[in-house]
């Protein structure tokens, strides 16, 4: 019999379903974890995770919070027979992009038992007899939680799961049979002599040579430029097939990795039979990881020592979660930054106690929180304990610096902890950050800063807003080159984003383009230089060529600098090494930069009308076509179809509901008055085309404000340059702008930053990118502390090799400088 007087209250409680996430690797508040002594107790109703530290007890503050009474405490040990000794092979390199099934329970042994807090409400009460009992309840609930992925397993499972799926021009394949395709080493491009690479049209069975691949895989594009001119859009890698059936298919059409089901009855169309096939190429997943398995940056410094580990408050490493060093970069630099160190670091308990949120792993409040305690208690940061040689790691020092801790030949590192909770909460719903690929770090960043304010926005009692520090105003001057009237507008930024000349000037030994080094002020002279362009000025009344010109609004505390180093090389954005001088002791002076708004000399162009029309969407012109051999007027058609669309100014295609409507609205007074579609804000016409939002974005202006510009204008670019610069304070949000005088009173609060001068900043940190391309390699972070830099590589946290910085912040990708 138990002495637990609540035990009826379990059998009400149910396993985890399938989809449910179980904390039970680690505490949702905290980086405590299974593996310490005390373990983690997993709530039974709604298997939340809660450490048992005597101060911090989340365990106990979720049973106190929430009322549930039941917890499961799970610890976790390694076998003797899984610590690898130092003269054991390492384990094979991963080969393809996948989770291997390893079974925890052949690695590691689990010690469970139940605990009731309604027994014990300080540190709960085990019930030993309880879990050894053969209650089939109680059996059911403990191995539901224990076979369970658990929550950090299931989102990485998740995560890495590259599902590559059929579509519907390779489920609809058109083949024209042209002969048989020559055999392997014989065959070559049909533009070029290449032989290895080679893409077969497994429409027309042209061969086509690929683009240049990782590794130094040659490819001069010819099966791009097949597709392009023959609109064929699926083909297969020839060096990628196997006897199984299995090969590298690529739809140009949805530029994407793509799966052909029936690939064996394809490829017989032109003689070639699988079951005959030798694999004698790597597949794009396998050139992909051994590329980036290239990729560190040196630990040792310029004498060829090795740079040594620093252990202690804000020191603590990160753990790759598999390519996701972009986040890891960006969190370090973010939490070495005073105002989020304040918001999130002492407030930590007060916030977890009077959060709302049932489960703090939906909560990102919670988990900033539980960042900012891992990264800067300096709990968390010590060297590995499972090193064979070290001692007792209960004795170690945690704020050991020693490069050679524990006796070890080698430097020892720390485990950093893992931020595996933050991200899959952060990038839940998001197309890219949700994944295991890599990320461009400025998009992430960007992302979670607006993520951020959107949380606190929610918050009835919102609190101080870090992401505050990055705001500033960017002003925007057209001048029309006739009538000499002038248009002021200011967008409120997080980052600047300045272009890098590439200037080539020889190659190294290897063949790699060496490129000149640019001043930073010479980036940023282009980036406020005087630009020309077309527009329709509303004062002159005709086309003219205006300029335009960027200016400081106001400055932020802290300054992104965003070093744009690219170029387009067979479509693909391609990072360039080109170095970047920055000015003398790492001090920024933007003095000159500040913009002066309206001048009482200048004259400001006249405001255009929010009533005007915009321009008609494209119809289909198939179903426009039939109504009208029925009979019905074309403006009759184009109502109707308006009319039963999906709304938002987007024509249907339906013809027997635009019939229907017609037929009901032939006696309106108004049916045959021309469309009038306002270009209010709640208009919205077809997405416009990429090449125009990206010809605004050039200009300066951010995707959605030139999205939005291009809807109200009936994708007119120029008219749309004009609306820009009518709508400052217009972020692109689909929500009414405010009037002119409400946005030039209010543009500097709303934008953030001061206008005070001098504008001077401090390099306070730069995140650099190895690579040759910001979706592939690897970053870190390097972060001044005081007089001294410390490099952040993942969970490797050493002290930087002087000379090394100096090289590394001219390459850097992204720049952080604080204000001083």
């Amino acid at each position: 019999m138990s002495s637990c007087p609540h035990v009826g209250e379990i059998h009400q409680l149910q396993p985890p379903r399938l989809s449910q996430s179980v904390h039970r690797e680690e505490c949702t508040q905290c980086f405590d974890n299974q593996d310490q002594p005390l373990g983690i107790d997993v709530c039974l109703t709604c298997f939340n995770g809660g450490c048992l530290d005597r101060e911090r007890g989340h365990a106990r503050l979720h049973a106190a919070k929430s009322g549930h009474a039941f917890t499961l405490n799970v610890k976790r040990k390694l076998r003797p027979s899984s610590n690898r000794g130092e003269d054991e092979e390492p384990p094979t390199k991963m080969t393809k992009l996948a989770i291997v099934a390893d079974r925890e329970e052949d690695k590691y042994e689990h010690k469970t038992v139940i605990k009731c807090w309604k027994c014990n409400p300080d540190s709960g009460k085990e019930l030993p007899e309880l879990s050894a009992s053969n209650d089939a309840q109680v059996k059911s609930l403990i191995d539901g939680v224990m076979q369970s992925l658990s929550s950090a397993r299931q989102s990485e499972v998740k995560a890495w799961e590259e599902e590559i799926t059929p579509c519907e021009h390779t489920l609809m394949l058109e083949q024209f049979a042209t002969g048989h395709i020559a055999a392997s080493g014989l065959a070559h491009c049909s533009k070029c002599d290449l032989k290895e690479n080679l893409w077969l049209c497994l429409t027309c069975g042209s061969l086509g040579c690929g683009r240049k691949q990782f590794g130094g895989v040659g490819g001069n594009g010819h099966g791009l430029e097949h597709y392009e001119e023959s609109h064929h859009p699926v083909s297969v890698k020839l060096g990628t097939i196997t006897p199984e059936g299995n090969a590298d298919i690529y739809c140009y059409a949805c530029n994407d990795a793509k799966v052909d089901p029936e690939l064996a009855s394809h490829l017989a169309t032109f003689g070639i039979n699988v079951q005959t096939q030798t694999k004698t190429e790597k597949s794009m997943t396998e050139l992909q990881i051994e590329h980036n398995l290239k990729f560190d940056f040196s630990l040792t410094g310029e004498d060829g020592k090795a740079l040594e580990p620093v252990f202690g408050p804000g020191l603590t490493g990160l753990s790759n979660l598999g390519n996701s060093c972009y986040m890891a970069s960006v969190l370090q630099t973010l939490f070495s930054l005073t105002p989020f160190q304040t918001r999130y670091y002492p407030t930590a308990q007060d916030h977890f106690k009077a959060c709302q949120v049932p489960l703090p792993a939906d909560c990102l409040d919670c988990q900033m929180h539980k960042l900012a305690d891992g990264l800067l208690s300096g709990r968390y940061s010590h060297p590995r304990s499972n090193v064979p040689s070290s001692p007792n790691p209960a004795s170690s020092d945690p704020k050991s610096t020693d490069p050679l801790a524990h006796d070890s030949p080698t430097p020892v590192f720390q485990e950093g902890i893992k931020p595996s909770g933050f991200k899959s909460l952060v990038g839940k719903g998001h197309e890219e950050f949700s994944t295991m690929r890599q990320q461009d770090s400025e998009e992430f960043l960007t992302y979670l800063l607006s993520s951020l304010r959107k949380h606190l926005k929610k918050q009835s009692s919102p609190s101080s807003d870090p992401t505050d520090v990055f705001k500033f105003g960017m002003e925007q001057r057209l001048e029309c080159g006739e009538c000499h009237k002038v248009r002021y507008r200011v967008d409120g930024m997080d980052v600047v984003s300045v272009p890098v000349p590439a200037k080539e000037q020889g190659k190294d030994e290897e063949g790699k383009i060496l490129y000149q080094d640019v001043a930073l002020k010479d980036c940023l002279d282009i980036l406020m230089g005087v630009e020309a362009l077309e527009y329709t000025c509303p004062g002159c009344q005709k086309k003219v060529i205006a300029t335009k010109q960027s200016r400081f609004s106001s400055f932020p505390d802290v300054l992104v600098l965003h070093a744009k180093k690219f170029q387009l090389v067979n479509w693909v954005p391609s990072k360039l090494d080109i170095p970047v001088n920055l000015p003398q002791d790492d001090i920024l002076t933007l003095d000159a930069y500040l913009g002066t708004g309206l001048q009482p000399n200048e004259t400001a162009l006249p405001e255009e009308d929010s009533s005007t029309s915009a321009s008609l969407p494209e119809f289909n012109p198939e179903v426009v076509g039939q109504l009208e051999g029925m009979g019905f007027p074309t403006v009759r058609v184009q109502k109707a179809l308006l009319a039963t669309g999906p709304g938002n100014n987007v024509p249907g295609t339906d013809m027997n509901s635009a019939m229907e409507w017609l037929f009901q609205h032939m006696d309106d007074p108004d049916i045959d008055s021309p469309i009038q579609l306002t270009v209010g804000s709640g208009s919205s016409l077809p997405e416009p085309p990429v090449e125009q939002i990206a010809m605004l974005a050039d200009m300066g202006f951010t995707s959605a404000q030139a999205k939005k510009a291009l809807r109200e204008t009936g994708g007119d670019p120029e008219r749309a340059v004009d609306w820009l610069f009518s709508h400052p304070d217009d972020a692109g949000e689909e929500a009414p702008a405010p009037s002119t005088s409400e946005s030039s009173s209010s543009s500097q609060s709303s934008t953030g930053g001061t206008s005070t001068l001098p504008a001077r900043f401090k390099l306070k940190a730069f995140i650099s990118h190895k690579g040759p391309s910001v979706h592939s390699g690897h970053y870190v972070a390097h972060i001044r502390q005081g007089e001294d830099w410390v490099l952040f590589n993942d969970e490797k946290v050493v002290k930087a090799d002087k000379e090394s910085v100096r090289d590394l912040k001219r390459l850097a990708y992204l720049y952080i400088w604080e204000r001083v």
